[in-house]
C-alpha cells in the first residue's frame, strides 16, 4: 500500500514538473542549433552547417557541381581526412591574453591567414554572385583570388570595393585571350596573378556528366570566346575545357638571350647558358605583377617553379576535382615547403573546415589556406553574409586554436606544434 501511495505521489510531481518545467516553455535552452524536436535550426554553428543548407537552397545540378569531385571521390574525402590524422602538440603557461592573427602575402597585410580561393559560377550560388564574396572578403580584411571563369567581370569585382585581389589564370589554346585578361587584371588593381597549372584536360566529374553541367557564364570572356558548345553527352563544361584550353603548357625550357643583360652575355661567352621554363617566360613577359603556381603537389615540381622564378606556390589537387587518387594537399605539404627552402611562400588549398586545419597547415610550413567550398556554400546559404560568417568562424577557431595551444602570434606557430604519422612511425622502431 506504501509502495503505491509513493509510486502515485512520483507521477504527480512528474507531471507537474513536465507542466511547468523551463524546459518546456523555453526550447530554445535547449541549445541553439536544435528545436525541442530535435532537429537542426537554420542557424549554423560551424562551417561544416552550411553544406547542407546549400543543399537544401540549390538545385542539384548547380550543388553537385560545387560539392563533387572527381571518379570515385577518393581524394575529396581524403583531403579532409588527412587533416584529422594530425595531432596538436599544445604548451601551457603561455601568455595568450593578446593574440595576434595577422600575417602578409606578398608584402599584403592580412588579418588573418585565410584567403578566398578561386572557385567558378559564384552567381549560381546567389544572384550578386562575386560582387558579394569580393564584399565579404574586404569586410574580414583577407584576401580573395578572383576566377578566370566569374559571372561576374574583373572590372565589375574591382569597384566593388575597396580591397586587396589576386586573378586566377588558365593559358588558353588562344594565348591572346589569356594575355589579354591579365593585362585587365593588372589595369584594374588586382596585385597577383595565380596560375592553374594542373589542368591540362578536365577531370572526369561524373556528378557533372550525370547532369549534363552546362558551363556556367563567364562575364570575362564576354566578346572574346563563345563558351557554347555542341555535345550531346555528359558534361558540357568538360567539353568546353578541352577544346579552349593549352594542354601544351608545361616547364621546358629555353636560354635566355644574351642580350637580356650584359651579365648573362659576359656569362654565356665563357659557355654559361642559363635556361627558364619558356612558358613562365611567355606569362612574365604579359605583365609586371608577382606570379603564383596553383596545383604543385610534389617537391619536383615545386623545385622547378623556383628555377623558373615564379613569386610563390599553391600546393593544391584542385578540391580534388581533377585527378582522383592524387595525395591530400596537407600530407605533402612539407615535401613542398622542405623543396622551397623558404625562398618563396607557400599556400595551402583544399579541405580547410576547421581553425584546427589552419593551425595544422601552418605548423608545416604553410603561410596562409585558401578557402573554396565553405564559401561557396555560405554564399548559396545565406548571401554575403553566410561567407562574412564561413569567414569570421575559421578566424574565431583559429584564434581559439592559438590560445590553447600557446602561440600567442603567427610565428609561434611551429613545426614542434603538430605529430604527423611520418613522425609517429619512427618513435615506434
Amino acid at each position: 500500500m506504501l509502495h503505491a501511495f509513493i509510486s502515485k505521489i512520483s507521477v504527480v510531481n512528474y507531471l507537474n514538473f513536465s507542466t511547468h518545467s523551463p524546459l518546456k516553455a523555453a526550447p530554445s535552452s535547449l541549445g541553439q542549433n536544435y528545436n525541442i524536436k530535435g532537429k537542426m535550426s537554420s542557424e549554423p554553428v560551424n562551417v561544416n552547417d552550411f553544406k547542407e543548407l546549400a543543399r537544401l537552397k540549390l538545385p542539384k545540378m548547380y550543388y553537385d557541381f560545387y560539392a563533387g569531385g572527381a571518379e570515385d571521390e577518393h581524394t575529396l574525402r581524403e583531403n579532409i581526412q588527412a587533416f584529422c590524422r594530425i595531432m596538436i602538440r599544445p604548451r601551457v603557461l603561455v601568455d595568450v591574453s593578446q593574440i595576434d592573427m595577422s600575417t602578409t602575402i606578398l608584402g599584403h597585410r592580412i588579418s588573418a591567414p585565410i584567403l578566398v580561393a578561386p572557385t567558378a559560377g559564384h552567381k549560381l550560388a546567389f544572384h550578386e554572385g562575386e560582387l558579394a564574396t569580393a564584399r565579404a572578403a574586404a569586410a574580414a580584411k583577407t584576401i580573395m583570388i578572383l576566377s578566370y571563369s566569374s559571372t561576374c567581370s574583373i572590372e565589375e569585382v574591382a569597384s566593388s570595393c575597396n580591397a586587396v585581389r589576386f586573378f586566377q589564370l588558365y593559358i588558353f589554346k588562344r594565348r591572346d585571350i589569356s594575355a589579354l585578361l591579365v593585362q585587365r587584371a593588372e589595369r584594374f588593381g588586382y596585385k597577383a596573378i595565380v596560375l592553374t597549372a594542373d589542368t591540362p584536360r578536365l577531370g572526369r566529374r561524373e556528378a557533372d556528366i550525370k547532369n549534363k553541367m552546362i558551363a556556367p557564364p563567364m562575364k570575362n570572356l564576354e566578346g572574346l570566346m563563345s563558351i557554347d558548345v555542341n555535345s550531346d553527352q555528359g558534361s558540357k563544361l568538360e567539353t568546353y575545357a578541352n577544346e579552349t584550353l593549352d594542354a601544351s603548357l608545361s616547364w621546358e625550357v629555353c636560354p635566355i638571350s644574351c642580350s637580356d643583360s650584359f651579365y648573362f652575355y659576359f656569362l654565356s661567352s665563357l659557355g654559361i647558358i642559363f635556361y627558364h621554363p619558356q612558358d613562365i617566360m611567355w606569362l612574365r613577359s604579359t605583365t609586371s605583377l608577382p606570379i603564383l603556381i596553383k596545383g604543385i603537389l610534389t617537391h619536383e615540381d615545386a623545385t622547378k617553379a623556383v628555377e623558373g622564378g615564379v613569386d610563390g606556390i599553391i600546393v593544391s589537387n584542385h578540391g580534388a576535382r581533377q585527378l582522383d587518387f592524387a595525395p591530400a594537399t596537407i600530407s605533402v605539404l612539407e615535401e613542398v615547403v622542405h623543396a622551397v627552402k623558404g625562398k618563396i611562400p607557400v599556400l595551402l588549398d583544399g579541405g580547410v573546415r576547421r581553425g584546427t586545419d589552419v593551425f595544422k597547415a601552418l605548423a608545416l610550413g604553410a603561410q596562409a589556406v585558401l578557402i573554396g567550398r565553405p564559401v561557396l556554400f555560405g554564399l548559396a546559404a545565406k548571401g554575403e553574409g553566410g561567407v562574412r560568417t564561413v569567414l569570421e568562424m575559421l578566424k574565431n577557431e583559429l584564434e581559439i586554436s592559438m590560445a590553447l595551444s600557446g602561440c600567442p602570434c603567427i610565428k609561434d606557430i611551429t613545426r614542434s606544434h603538430v605529430r604527423t604519422q611520418h613522425d609517429k612511425l619512427p618513435s615506434m622502431l
